[in-house]
């Protein structure tokens, strides 16, 4: 038996870490946390200093009890989780759990799995850090405080099972308010000058720097221009230089993850942390850019040997971040002369992009040179500019260059690319100058990304919390992510082409929306009682003010038990006071106008389901609903809108003898036909979709649902067998059973399908759960 038990997180990080370490050792899993508070509210003794109850969680019992039969034939114990708060505390519990004794359990942290660093730690050892564990215990008693004595407030209040989170709420507060921003937004027309220039033979773009507020102004510039001679005025070349960006923190990789590899936030830190377990990268949850001695001078020796000395400079980065652990290194390839990995798809994917990003990083400057030409107009003072850019050295553009979230300002943008051979003097031959309507717009909605990048930039949420606040506030349905099309406008479009001047309207798509985070009905009413009542729970400079305090905890400054006294005693308070808020007071409704055909009132509300409009007040007893459309919200709705929606359901015609009838129900608009509802495709509109349409799409169901139904037995028909989203499976009764890889679905019979039924099924293996 081993002597020494190293204990780690995950399974896949102790098949890495035993092929390093040699037969004196063993290394086992407690497959992430091991307990926590219990559910209820004996979790935490408010009255005794917010001391807190600890139970080891259902599922980790046979983990425990494994574990303390390893303890036990163990000479020396080292706890080797996660070097963060998180790991500091995963480490203090199962030293309680397991009765650890002092002086033969060691506690060691390393920021990569490769053998030097793991041999390193091993000959490091120190103890538990309770600074950081409190830091963490802070964390986790706060934000219980904050969710257990809320939410029953807003199920009271609002509709049972919401829930508020100390940042969850701040995220989604930052989602209503960008869509409110949107929602008011007034749009300014302006027009926007371009030119096109045949100069022998090559093309030249050149544009007005400032853009003309009136069409009159715009058309009267343009037919000026009629007959004009153009002519190079000026040429200044200057040269430029880019820098590559820093190594990646946790939410640079988040943001870039998204904008190059299109990968969601809890995504990119599922392959991240596959990378890291299996030793390529170092450790995905940093807020720091600094980058170790050892890791510059193997990034050189790679630049050098792949590259060539002139594209090496080193660099060191300072973290901006406030609450940043500099002794902890940016995201990096544990090994640079690896360009590429192992694994699946997304994993190649994400290790290149990392690679490319730190190598990058330690490359040189790309040098350029900037031309600028400066166009005369013999009929007008002003000059037109085209400008171009040509790499001179290409540097560390070699191998990245960082994406931005900005959106392009508009179809006319063009990349600067290299001018025409131009002289002073020369004249220009004009192909086409034109006039084009531009639309000022409002600030984006938030991907994933920006807005991470924004919680980031307030302070708010630390390296470990952007992922699982992102996914709660989506599985709460406070939040959709999801893509909206957009809508026609018109705009104007004036030429002056071959010495005449056109004007023309055209039409162009705009608002639409890919990937983006749209708040629900529920999130605006929410967020909007939170902001009345709680102004501090949701007050942005406040949540970030609480992170400074958990750093502080985490460097010794305050004892953890005083600063959530602060806190709660104002917090608590509140929620006192907030016992006699009327339920009606609360803006959940709103009075739409009176029905034109009864005369009763309409109004807009939340209902179990969602939101709704409604004919007569809550006392009528002949009241009718209609749900709301998806994009619709209670505290923009009009009467025109609602008045339409109880056009639904509606009568859309007869399929087979019986009548199809749409409408639209908790799960989006539908047609019913036979008593089977089928849904509608995202375009459709259930108020205009025709009787071929919706015969059509009843066809396609039954479609689909042949080619999922292989075949059933008339031993027992309760018995199917189905083609699923992972391939053929046997359905009976509520329960799905694998189909051996041996086996062909088709041919199975009815005694093979039994026998797998009653075969014992394989327990899923316990998983390494992810940090909260």
């Amino acid at each position: 038996m081993p002597k020494n038990l190293v204990i780690v997180e995950s399974p896949a990080k102790a098949k890495t870490i035993e092929g390093y370490l040699g037969k004196d050792f063993k290394v086992a899993s407690s497959y992430g946390h091991v307990r926590d508070l219990p559910k209820g509210d004996k979790a935490i003794d408010i009255q005794n200093k917010f001391k807190p109850t600890y139970e080891i969680t259902p599922d980790k019992r046979d983990v425990i009890k494994q574990l303390k039969s390893l303890v036990k034939d163990s000479e020396t114990i080292y706890l080797a989780s996660d070097d963060d708060r998180e790991g500091e505390a995963i480490s203090w519990h199962l030293k309680e759990v397991l009765n650890l004794k002092e002086n033969n359990t060691k506690r060691i942290v390393f920021r990569e799995i490769t053998k030097s660093a793991i041999t390193k730690a091993i000959e490091n050892p120190r103890g538990i850090d309770y600074d950081l564990v409190n830091a963490q215990q802070a964390r986790r008693i706060l934000d219980r405080l904050v969710g257990f004595e809320l939410s029953p407030i807003l199920w009271k209040k609002i509709k049972t099972g919401l829930s508020a989170g100390r940042v969850q709420s701040v995220a989604v507060r930052l989602i209503v308010e960008r869509e409110r921003e949107i929602e008011k937004f007034n749009s300014r027309s302006s027009f926007k000058i371009t030119a096109q220039f045949d100069v022998s033979g090559k093309t030249l773009q050149a544009e007005l720097p400032k853009k003309f507020d009136t069409k009159e102004e715009a058309e009267k510039f343009l037919k000026d221009c009629l007959g004009a001679s153009f002519s190079i005025e000026n040429l200044e070349t200057k040269p430029g230089k880019k820098s590559p960006a820093a190594p990646f923190t946790t939410s640079t990789l988040q943001q870039e993850a998204s904008r190059k590899l299109y990968f969601s936030v809890a995504q990119t830190m599922s392959v991240a942390q596959k990378l890291y377990e299996s030793g390529k990268i170092t450790y995905m949850r940093t807020d720091s850019v600094n980058l170790s001695d050892d890791a510059r001078a193997a990034a050189k020796n790679e630049i050098y040997s792949a590259y060539g000395p002139e594209y090496h400079q080193e660099r060191k980065y300072a973290t901006k971040s406030e609450g940043a652990q500099e002794a902890h290194e940016a995201i990096r390839p544990t090994d640079f002369s690896k360009h590429e990995t192992t694994g699946d798809r997304n994993e190649q994917r994400l290790y290149e992009l990392i690679w490319k990003r730190a190598i990058a990083s330690q490359m040189s400057e790309a040098q350029l040179e900037k031309t600028v030409a400066t166009i005369a107009i013999d009929t007008r003072d002003e000059k037109l500019t085209a400008s171009g850019e040509v790499i001179k050295f290409d540097g560390f553009l070699k191998v990245y260059l960082e994406s931005t979230d900005d959106e392009p300002e508009d179809e006319e943008s063009t990349e600067k690319g290299l001018l025409p051979p131009l002289n002073i003097g020369q004249v220009l031959n004009l192909v086409e100058l034109k006039g084009r309507e531009t639309f000022s717009r409002p600030a984006p909605r938030y991907t994933e990304a920006s807005l991470v990048k924004k919680l980031e930039e307030m302070g708010i949420g630390r390296p470990s919390t952007y992922a699982p606040t992102i996914s709660t506030i989506q599985k709460r349905e406070y939040v959709l992510k999801e893509s909206r099309e957009g809508t026609e406008r018109p705009y104007i479009e004036m030429k002056v082409a071959a010495g005449k001047f056109t004007e023309n309207q055209k039409k162009e798509i705009t608002g639409a929306d890919k990937n983006k985070l749209f708040p629900t009905n529920i999130a605006m009413v929410v967020n909007d009682f939170l902001v009345e009542h709680f102004p501090n729970v949701i007050d942005f400079s406040f949540t970030a003010k609480v992170e400074k305090e958990f750093d502080d905890i985490a460097h010794g400054g305050q004892n953890w038990e005083d600063m959530i006294q602060n806190f709660y005693g104002k917090f608590h308070t509140r929620v006192e006071e907030t016992a006699n808020v009327a339920r009606a007071d609360i803006n959940s409704s709103r009075e739409l106008g009176i029905d034109p055909k009864s005369g009763k009132p309409i109004i807009a509300r939340l209902g179990k389901f969602g939101p709704l409009v409604q004919i007569g007040d809550q006392e009528d007893e002949n009241k009718q609903f209609a749900s709301m459309k998806k994009g619709q919200f209670i505290e923009n709705i009009t009467l025109e809108d609602a008045l339409e929606l109880f056009k639904l359901p509606r009568e859309v015609g007869e399929f087979e003898g019986k009548n199809m009838v749409v409408g639209v129900g908790r799960f989006g608009p539908y047609v019913r036909h036979d008593g089977k509802f089928v849904s509608l495709k995202k375009e459709q509109d259930p108020l205009s979709i025709t009787e071929a349409e919706a015969i059509a799409l009843i066809q396609e169901k039954r479609e689909a649902d042949e080619k999922k139904h292989i075949k059933t037995f008339e031993e027992n028909p309760e018995i199917q067998i189905l083609n699923g989203r992972w391939g053929p499976y046997i359905k009976f009764g509520k329960n799905n059973f694998k189909i051996p890889k041996d086996k062909e679905a088709e041919q199975l019979t009815y005694a093979e399908t039994i026998e797998i039924i009653e075969a014992p099924q394989e327990k899923k293996k316990g998983r390494f759960t992810k940090k909260k």
